[in-house]
């Protein structure tokens, strides 16, 4: 299918899109390369447009839009939806999403951005929500719940977005048999709301006595979310703390303020709640699709996997999990060092945060069928790590 990929109203790319693979076989004409997604800078070349990297990595980028092998019950999400892998959905709304603007516009079409976006118009999500996220559900019956942003969705959680009085937001789950991530999302939420920290807002959700994380999106049609991977990706790797370095000063340059202070407050929120999963997907910047402008550092979000405790007795909690800083995996004392200035964080303002996480794990326990033990420990998890950020601030 003969095609043109668009950035909201803005021609980037005459394609020939497979079908059937999902692949972009040939690139006929390159309209305007700066409005391309940004994993392809550095991959461009004018005088070969259709080089195996390019060609192989705008691949791979749509794909990437997409719900992954890996997520959970990814099986029954399929039969539900009457498909046999989840690449299939993802022209089944024009490859559009609620993360970025661009979209696939068949050749001499005369459908507007405007008209299909799902920013601007409703779409149905009730009976993709029920598949995704229910225990007992039949399978899809209308079309139309087929075209829906939840085709793009990546990530290893059921989720679903939904409408909710004109606001779009995002809802899911824990993983597996796991019931934490809603509720640490909604501790990092208070964390980050407590300290000051720019942040995507966390609620809890309740989905046919289902426990959900609760969010708005964060951008709006105006705007794109740029991965840190995405931008890593046009830098020399090093594999150590001058892949942080080399980022902080790429955001410099494109003029953000406080670029340092806002992704050190990322790694200050993942040491207090002991985040193992900071990939390089799930932190970046927000760019304006129109001037192509860097407007700011994302606001912290994804901060499921945590407080993972491994075993416990009644004397100590343990836990084995490590967190992430770029291609290195560091203990969280360790990456903890990337802080500049620790005296900046006027700790107090975590005073009465283990009693309130208390309560709102007590508040759901008919529900998650959390022990009375393992929320103690949790607490007990909780308050050591805030007696160590103090211990460290103090230190200085």
């Amino acid at each position: 299918m003969k095609c043109i990929l668009m950035n909201k109203n803005v021609e980037v790319l005459v394609v020939e899109y497979n079908e059937t693979s999902k692949f972009f076989d040939y690139i006929y004409e390159v309209k305007d390369i700066n409005y391309a997604p940004y994993i392809l800078k550095s991959f461009y070349h004018e005088n070969d447009i259709n080089n195996t990297p390019f060609k192989t990595n705008l691949s791979e980028w749509f794909k990437g839009r997409g719900i992954p092998s890996w997520r959970d019950k990814l099986d029954l999400l399929l039969h539900r939806l009457n498909i046999v892998a989840p690449y299939e959905l993802l022209d089944k709304a024009f490859g559009l999403s609620l993360s970025d603007q661009y979209w696939l516009k068949p050749f001499n079409s005369d459908i507007s951005y405007d008209d299909i976006n799902f920013f601007d118009n409703d779409f149905d999500y009730a009976e993709f929500m029920e598949a995704s996220l229910s225990t007992n559900s039949k399978q899809v019956t209308k079309e139309s719940s087929l075209k829906t942003p939840n085709n793009t969705t990546d990530g290893m959680l059921k989720k679903a977005w939904i409408i909710e009085n004109g606001i779009r937001y995002l809802l899911k789950s824990g993983y597996k048999n796991e019931i934490m991530q809603p509720f640490n999302e909604v501790l990092a939420s208070e964390i980050c709301k407590r300290l000051g920290f720019n942040h995507v807002p966390y609620t809890i959700d309740i989905y046919k006595d289902m426990v959900v994380s609760k969010c708005p999106c964060f951008i709006n049609k105006d705007t794109e979310y740029v991965s840190c991977y995405q931008i890593r990706n046009d830098m020399e790797r090093h594999n150590n703390k001058e892949d942080y370095e080399e980022y902080i000063k790429k955001l410099e340059e494109h003029n953000i303020e406080n670029a340092r202070e806002k992704v050190e407050n990322m790694y200050i929120l993942d040491f207090l709640i002991m985040n193992e999963d900071r990939h390089l997907g799930n932190f970046g910047i927000i760019r304006d699709v129109n001037t192509l402008n860097w407007l700011d550092v994302a606001p912290i979000f994804d901060n499921g996997q945590s407080l993972n405790i491994e075993y416990y007795d009644e004397e100590e909690v343990h836990i084995s999990g490590r967190g992430r800083f770029f291609y290195e995996v560091k203990t969280f004392e360790e990456i903890i060092k990337v802080v500049k200035d620790l005296k900046r964080i006027d700790i107090s303002k975590l005073d009465g945060l283990v009693e309130w996480f208390d309560d709102l794990l007590h508040k759901y326990q008919n529900i998650t069928k959390m022990s009375d033990t393992r929320i103690n420990r949790l607490c007990i998890l909780l308050n050591r790590q805030i007696n160590k950020l103090k211990s460290l601030r103090e230190s200085i």
